[in-house]
């Protein structure tokens, strides 16, 4: 199972997509955006599951797709 996460920089005023947490994949400069494109990523790459997390790097929200 692929893993994406969507996680803000160092002081969130951007967002990242990252894949397996391991190297950022695109860069974004609102949440939302950075949100919709790694539901787009995970959709498309099943079984996959994608982690969003707060500016204190808590998970928030966690989507699976089968």
């Amino acid at each position: 199972m692929k893993e994406y996460t969507v996680t803000p920089d160092k002081d969130a005023s951007n967002w990242y997509v990252k894949i397996e947490d391991v190297a950022p994949t695109d860069l974004y400069s609102k949440k939302d955006d950075a949100i919709e494109q790694g539901k787009k990523m995970a959709e498309e790459n099943k079984p996959s599951r994608l982690m969003i997390l707060d500016e204190n790097k808590d998970v928030v929200d966690e989507l699976r797709y089968s």
